[in-house]
């Protein structure tokens, strides 16, 4: 069995709403119905995470991490490393993160989120948790703190990748793998496919970011996981490699960076489903 697995969603921040049949329920049946046999889902502070694992506990093939993101800190402002130690000793979860900088939106908590990133970098690394890091407008202070805190020891993702093939290649040279959603099919993106040409294949996954970031064809609409597959095409097809080869590739990768075993999820318990804006997703794999 071919394997393809969402690397970053937010299932439960899905509205749920806009979509004929618009249960978790049939959203995992959609995503199975695209060949999208695994996802790994992230809380952004460490109170979402049990809500979370909750609402995703009752499918197979879903895994989980958890950490403080940067845009999250006015809700855990003062988040403290047992709180997320308690969180990522959950049978279920994988990574630390995400975590990360965006001083495009929140440029005002700079100090505040420096802070918090060396402390959950340290904690991945105490752990050794793989570490989910989100980046936006901060190259030089990302890659920084990755340096000077040892993020090399825990490993990652540079998950969403919108930044410039400079720095792929100074995370690449840390050991840390480049995961690309939708932004890669924008017309504004030429950056990311830049930087897509330039990542090995062997270091590259692939992600929705749900609910936001719906890629091309569907934009404009709550992205689900689904809807990875538009992504993958799209990058199978800039990397000169078949839909199915990515596939493979992509779980390997994922496999070797969060230490997990992928096998053939249990089937979702619903026999009909909406088949929203899959149209142009539903080849097999």
């Amino acid at each position: 069995m071919t394997f393809l697995v969402d690397s970053h969603c937010h299932l439960n921040s899905l509205s749920l709403q806009g979509k004929a049949g618009s249960t978790l329920n049939e959203i995992v049946a959609r995503a199975r119905s695209t060949g999208v046999t695994h996802m790994l889902c992230v809380a952004c502070t460490p109170q979402e995470y049990q809500p979370m694992c909750e609402a995703v506990a009752p499918f197979d093939g879903i895994y989980t991490a958890c950490g403080v993101h940067p845009l999250n800190l006015q809700e855990a402002p003062n988040w403290t490393e047992e709180e997320l130690k308690q969180c990522l000793q959950h049978e279920n979860c994988i990574a630390l993160g995400e975590t990360g900088l965006d001083y495009h939106y929140a440029p005002e908590t700079r100090k505040e989120q420096l802070a918090s990133f060396a402390r959950q970098i340290n904690l991945a690394v105490e752990l050794k948790k793989p570490l989910i890091i989100h980046a936006r407008q901060a190259p030089a202070d990302t890659v920084s703190l990755m340096r000077s805190e040892n993020a090399r020891d825990a490993g990652g993702v540079m998950h969403c990748f919108c930044d410039e093939v400079e720095m792929a290649r100074k995370c690449l040279d840390l050991g840390f793998y480049i995961s690309f959603s939708g932004i890669v099919t924008f017309k504004a993106g030429e950056n990311v496919r830049e930087a897509a040409r330039y990542v090995p294949l062997d270091r590259m996954l692939v992600e929705t970011d749900c609910p936001y970031l719906a890629p091309v064809p569907v934009r404009g609409v709550e992205n689900e996981p689904a809807f990875v597959r538009y992504t993958l095409d799209f990058l199978a097809s800039l990397k000169g490699v078949s839909p199915k080869s990515l596939a493979e590739i992509t779980s390997r990768n994922f496999e070797d960076l969060f230490g997990v075993k992928l096998t053939e999820p249990k089937p979702v318990d619903c026999p009909q489903f909406s088949t929203y804006k899959l149209e142009r997703a539903q080849s097999a794999l």
